[in-house]
């Protein structure tokens, strides 16, 4: 059954009525009599049932002919949680898409990356989503047009190309018609100094939202030169598909629930047609899709969980901009602690990352590439020989597609695949899987922050461990809450980002 048919009108009618924000981009309700589609919460007056249809995602209702609603900004929500959940095509495809795929490699090259022939991923994503790939992709581009109109001084020639457009009348027309509205008119009256390649965008994250403890866990695990943080902000480099660029995220609590709220980002880029893939990889980052309510729910019960669910509302699971170099990092980090892998990546990154000029201080390189990785010396590298020739084996890996971690692939075929390689074990698959691939079931049962964890609180790790299952299908979300008791007091802003 396809998640159209899932939408029942009932239950979908009844968020509507109560303007229930938690439904805000897990279904869009158009309405027959004006033409326009809305987000569930819209604080417009409620149409009647018989006026009103229900689409699962944005493309699909502008296929079907609806504008944006320029009140509620529907295109604006975070993106489903229900994709990381099931992990399946429509969802792979639908990540991929976000990143830009489609803008860079066509409907050929997405469906090359999800395994599947162009015919058929479109039947696929049109009986899920109610909209084909193109559509889809024709969506997040206007909406990504509409953010940088309102939100930046950018011209809109700069904008057309930075959203994915291939002309300006393509952006043109499609923003009218999506909008009803030229781009002028959006912009409205705003002044500003536009600098070449910066771009500031608000991105949509669900509430509540342990702000504070994600940007503890990015604290503690930063490589010198490649990231940095202050009080409130982290800042990293990016290794995007046309160029390098930075992104600064200012990042705070959110504890209202069943709220909207926005984590401020400001990119640097070498080239604007990298602002959807950077905006995509900054949303990883913050697991800005997650549904904290339902996670929260599942907890509720649980005598274990529970209690630090409710201590620390919102708890995210940390996700990555680059999928290798999560890759490569969990495989510094097996058997060391924190602070050591932090010092032995610092020093892979001088010797092998490439150097670039951003005007942040202490960033000052890109983590390095596979392909560079792959041509190291095992011997050379700051670390146990045997680990060494575990990292060079997996950059092989992944400089060669052996594996693909861009969230496109099967996260079962990606774990088969990893712990075939020599020294890569079932413990850095499943982190990989979960920070790479944002699985939100995985749990490390051999983890000593784990066993560490529930002896502080007072529980028999063994009693405990027999009954995880409980925990499904958020079990990522359990093991955040247990290493969250772990995390040492956040360092002070002038000692962060240095070895």
């Amino acid at each position: 059954m396809s998640q159209t048919q899932r939408l029942d009108p009932e239950t979908c009618y009844r968020a509507v009525k109560s303007r229930d924000r938690r439904f805000d981009g897990v279904f869009w309700v158009a309405v027959r009599t004006t033409g326009i589609y809305c987000r569930p919460s819209c604080p417009a007056r409620t149409p009647a049932f018989a006026n009103v249809g229900f689409h699962v995602s944005p493309a699909s209702a502008q296929a079907a002919g609806y504008r944006a609603c320029k009140r509620c900004l529907p295109d604006a929500t975070p993106g489903s949680p229900d994709w990381d959940v099931s992990a399946d095509v429509a969802g792979r495809a639908m990540r991929l898409i976000s990143d830009g795929v489609v803008d860079r490699e066509g409907v050929e090259g997405l469906a090359a990356r999800v395994g599947y022939t162009p015919r058929h991923l479109g039947r696929v994503l049109t009986a899920e989503l109610g909209a084909g790939p193109l559509a889809l992709a024709r969506a997040k581009r206007a909406q990504t047009a509409r953010v940088l109109i309102e939100t930046t001084d950018l011209g809109y020639a700069d904008i057309a190309f930075a959203a994915g457009f291939s002309s300006v009348r393509q952006f043109n027309d499609t923003v009218r018609e999506v909008y009803a509205a030229s781009p002028t008119e959006l912009r409205g009256r705003r002044g500003g100094v536009r600098t070449p390649g910066a771009v500031t965008m608000r991105l949509a994250v669900r509430t509540p939202f342990a702000g504070r403890a994600l940007l503890a866990f990015l604290a503690y695990h930063l490589v010198p030169g490649v990231e940095v943080a202050g009080d409130g902000w982290y800042a990293r480099t990016l290794d995007l598909p046309h160029g390098p660029g930075t992104v600064r995220l200012d990042i705070a609590d959110a504890l209202d629930e069943g709220q909207t709220a926005f984590v401020v980002a400001r990119f640097e880029l070498t080239d604007l047609r990298d602002t959807a893939a950077a905006v995509e990889r900054a949303r990883r980052l913050l697991d800005a899709d997650c549904d904290p309510l339902a996670v929260a729910g599942h907890f509720a019960g649980d005598p274990v969980i529970g209690p630090l669910a409710r201590t620390a509302p919102g708890l995210r699971l940390p996700g990555q901009v680059d999928g290798p170099e999560t890759a490569i990092r969990t495989v510094i980090g097996q058997q060391v602690s924190v602070t050591g892998a932090r010092t032995v990546t610092g020093r892979m990154v001088e010797a092998h990352g490439r150097t670039v000029e951003t005007g942040v201080p202490g960033l000052t390189r890109l983590f390095p590439t596979s392909a560079a990785l792959a041509e190291a010396d095992p011997e050379t590298l700051p670390m146990p020989r045997a680990r060494g020739r575990a990292l060079v084996g997996l950059a092989q890996a992944l400089a060669s597609g052996a594996i693909a971690l861009d969230r496109g692939t099967d996260r079962d075929d990606v774990r088969a695949a990893m712990v075939e390689l020599p020294g890569i074990g079932p413990w850095t698959a499943d982190y990989v899987a979960m920070r790479v691939l944002a699985h939100p079931d995985v749990f490390l049962p051999t983890d000593i922050g784990v066993r560490n964890a529930l002896r502080g609180l007072g529980h028999e790790p063994a009693d405990v461990l027999a009954r995880v299952d409980d925990w499904r299908p958020w079990r990522s979300y359990a093991l955040m809450h247990l290493w969250n008791t772990l995390m040492p007091p956040t360092p002070t802003a002038s000692t962060k980002g240095r070895p």
